[in-house]
């Protein structure tokens, strides 16, 4: 895994360094520490390393958290809640029909993910695995990301059904849970097998399912 420690070319980070340049000294911090996270888990990651991303004194990094468990649930809060909600949910709501929307998501993941994005694993899988059998307050809310996301989707399929795009008798909630859960599944099975042909299959299943709830 050494070569992915030596880029930020990835599409977990890219869109990210992208968007919040230049960096005051918090957001600085709080990057590295996504991105140390990311590679390392939260468990494996020390302050140091963290430090030494950000190029900032142990002194700024206290002033604007307390401890690391502090800086880990800003991770999730406000890096990794926010990709979901621009990489996600803008764009869906950009589009009238949620099964060509959901479709369209897929696809470009697919066509955008390379070997290192699959090694790397999506930021919310990693973290839920490692910290949700050992820490209540990470599981609380790792989950409630997961939760907010199969309620936007819901309320998506809800509509299309309202407009015509979804067979009436299927259950949206449950559908929405499918949705979440496979989209997470396939990037933990391509991760496992580091593998963008598995990403590309389990990608492809799933928009098989979603043509079957056409109206």
């Amino acid at each position: 895994m050494s070569p992915i420690k030596k880029t930020e070319n990835n599409y977990w980070w890219r869109a990210l360094s992208e968007n919040v340049a230049p960096m005051d000294t918090r957001e600085s911090i709080l990057f590295a520490a996504y991105q140390e996270m990311h590679l390392n888990g939260f468990q494996s990651t020390s302050l140091s390393q963290i430090l030494n991303r950000a190029g900032v004194t142990k002194g700024a990094l206290y002033h604007h958290f307390k401890n690391k468990s502090e800086l880990g649930y800003a991770v999730i809060e406000e890096i990794i809640a926010q990709r979901i909600l621009q990489d996600f949910y803008e764009p869906l709501n950009q589009i009238e029909n949620p099964i060509d929307g959901l479709i369209a998501l897929i696809q470009g993941a697919g066509d955008s993910f390379t070997l290192m994005d699959v090694q790397l694993g999506c930021p919310l899988n990693n973290l839920s695995q490692e910290l949700a059998p050992v820490d209540e307050v990470f599981r609380l809310k790792l989950n409630s990301i997961y939760q907010q996301w199969v309620q936007f989707v819901t309320n998506k399929l809800l509509q299309g059904q309202d407009n015509g795009f979804v067979k009436k008798e299927i259950d949206c909630e449950q559908m929405a849970v499918l949705v979440v859960a496979t989209l997470e599944g396939c990037l933990s099975a391509a991760k496992v097998s580091q593998s963008l042909d598995t990403l590309m299959q389990c990608g492809g299943g799933l928009i098989q399912h979603l043509n079957f709830i056409r109206a």
